[in-house]
């Protein structure tokens, strides 16, 4: 079976990408890059980064925790998981596929795009 590296990012919804970013830099982290569509990502220390991405006020805020491979074609879940979303590549350049835990909450499993 193969293993996932830790955390890679938590990625977090919000309504206002000014107002949350400028508590993330007020908590002290520090913005790697922010985007043209009101997203943008945080580093603090060596654990892993936050990725904050703003959305439609009619929508929930939700926030996920994403998993860190190094290799997607490498990967083999074991068979005791439940796979709920196959990998996918994504238009931010990773693959990405989704582990359903025994309490019904998703995973996000990610690995860089292929070259």
């Amino acid at each position: 079976m193969s293993a996932v590296d830790g955390i890679g990012s938590v990625v977090l919804e919000t309504h206002n990408w000014g107002r949350t970013a400028k508590f993330f830099t007020a908590l002290g982290l520090e913005l790697d890059f922010e985007t043209d569509h009101h997203s943008g990502q945080f580093r603090g220390g060596e654990g892993p980064t936050v990725f904050v991405v703003e959305i439609p006020e009619d929508r929930e805020p939700r926030m996920r925790v994403v998993l860190g491979i190094p290799d997607a074609d490498t990967f083999e879940p074991d068979p005791a998981l439940e796979v709920a979303q196959p990998f996918e590549d994504t238009h931010w350049g990773t693959r990405e596929m989704a582990v359903r835990d025994p309490d019904g909450r998703t995973w996000t499993i990610s690995a860089p795009a292929r070259p």
